[in-house]
């Protein structure tokens, strides 16, 4: 199946009449029907990469090449970003109801209140839910919209631990059974070891390094061949821990 293509792709903006590089010279496959994770630290362009994939932003140079099989894109962001006014249901169905037939809409968004344990909370407001919890209806908006492509920018990185690893978990169970294609940024490399297939590695702007994870799911962070992994990634970095 062809892949997304990503060719010679940069990024730059003007503050105060300086012109700053974000992205320079990118290059990268990600191939449809895997889980691609993209990784650095804080200030390394990979959330301006995301946004210039989902078509966010303009491109100072490159270009981005979709396959055939890629139509519609989908995003997932670090705030859940729900319409404080409307019900778990209704947030879920937003993107969806002027779209799709009344029943395929209801069929949709019943089939992923219940795959992300939403039933006891489909008629709840924002507000009456944890952090957890909304940002399970934020990827549930996302999953009603049938997306071909998955692009997540850092979405669980405010969640206490447990939400997280629950989150993540629920989040491989997810691609295993829909093989979307998903694309993954975040800053922790346990979370990339963990659902990756593969890793870019960025900094200053650049790709410097492509892993494959090489594991199967679901995967054990307490392992040895996990560490063994996590250990490469870190040392890419040329740090002995990750950054907070």
């Amino acid at each position: 199946m062809p892949n997304i293509e990503i060719r010679g792709l940069g990024k730059e903006y003007q503050v105060a009449g300086i012109s700053f590089s974000a992205l320079q010279d990118i290059n990268a496959s990600l191939g449809c029907g895997s889980f691609s994770v993209i990784i650095g630290k804080s200030g390394c362009g990979k959330t301006t990469l995301l946004r210039l994939i989902a078509g966010m932003e303009t491109a100072t140079a490159g270009s981005v090449e979709f396959p055939p099989a890629i139509g519609r894109v989908g995003m997932v962001f670090q705030e859940p970003r729900l319409m404080p006014w409307l019900t778990v249901r209704q947030n879920m169905a937003f993107a969806i109801q002027d779209r799709r037939p009344v029943s395929r809409v209801e069929e949709l968004v019943s089939h992923y209140i219940c795959v992300l344990g939403l039933k006891q909370f489909k008629d709840a407001f924002p507000l009456q839910l944890s952090g957890g919890m909304a940002q399970r209806v934020s990827l549930g908006r996302t999953l009603c919209y049938e997306p071909d492509l998955i692009l997540m920018d850092e979405p669980f990185g405010s969640l206490d631990y447990f939400t997280r690893r629950q989150l993540q978990r629920e989040m491989a169970d997810l691609f295993l059974s829909q093989q979307k294609t998903v694309v993954l940024v975040t800053h922790d490399v346990s979370e990339a070891v963990l659902l990756g297939q593969s890793i870019l590695i960025m900094d200053r702007g650049r790709i410097t390094s492509s892993i494959e994870v090489g594991l199967p799911y679901h995967r054990n962070p307490a392992a040895a061949e996990f560490i063994k992994v996590q250990q490469h990634v870190l040392s890419i970095f040329g740090e002995g821990k990750e950054e907070d």
